[in-house]
């Protein structure tokens, strides 16, 4: 296996609600939305077989983001809670905390998502 890099990639979500005050249509008055979230992690397979165990990884984000944001009104966090700060905002959560993640994808609608890779 030497020489790979491989990835995975968990999804999560959470419930929270928000409001842009800047906004000139519906997103101006308070709304909600469920926010589904992706975290990848990039590396070579260790000597147990894996990039990241699953099970760590899944603790780390429920400890240091889904904790702090579901059911959260996320104007209290930001001041402008668009998607784009929103997932800089987890991203620096999940660096300050040593999480080995390399891409985050956070879907705040259907069809309408923001990705985040993490600087080298």
């Amino acid at each position: 296996m030497a020489g790979y890099q491989v990835s995975i990639l968990r999804r999560y979500s959470f419930e929270a609600a928000h409001r842009l005050s800047w906004h000139p249509g519906k997103c101006r008055a308070l709304h909600g939305h469920r926010y589904v979230m992706e975290v990848e992690a990039t590396g070579p397979v260790d000597e147990r077989g894996v990039v990241a165990d699953f099970a760590e990884l899944d603790a780390q984000v429920e400890q240091h983001v889904l904790a702090r944001l579901d059911h959260s009104y996320l104007n209290d966090l930001l001041n402008n809670p668009t998607a784009e700060l929103t997932a800089c905002m987890i991203g620096d959560w999940l660096s300050e905390a040593a999480v080995p993640w390399t891409m985050l994808r956070l879907w705040e609608t259907e069809r309408g998502s923001v990705v985040l890779r993490r600087p080298s």
